[in-house]
């Protein structure tokens, strides 16, 4: 779960349980040290069949626009 500012839509932060969760938070933590949107993190290329494309599903979440969830 990512969570963002409602007005900005700034990532403030996320939740990740499980395994692979420090791979998965890396990218999280980068895009907050560089002020992202979770807009920026939905539009981000993110490889198929990839754990990490659970960052973007998040993302869409964050607006209420996921694919999968």
């Amino acid at each position: 779960k990512i969570l963002a500012d409602e007005k900005t839509d700034r990532v403030l932060g996320c939740h990740i349980v499980g395994a692979e969760a420090g791979d998965l938070i890396m990218e999280i933590a980068v895009g907050m040290e560089f002020g992202a949107s979770s807009e920026d993190i939905a539009r981000t290329c993110h490889a198929h069949p990839q754990l990490g494309e659970v960052i973007k599903e998040a993302a869409l979440a964050a607006d209420g626009r996921a694919l999968h969830i």
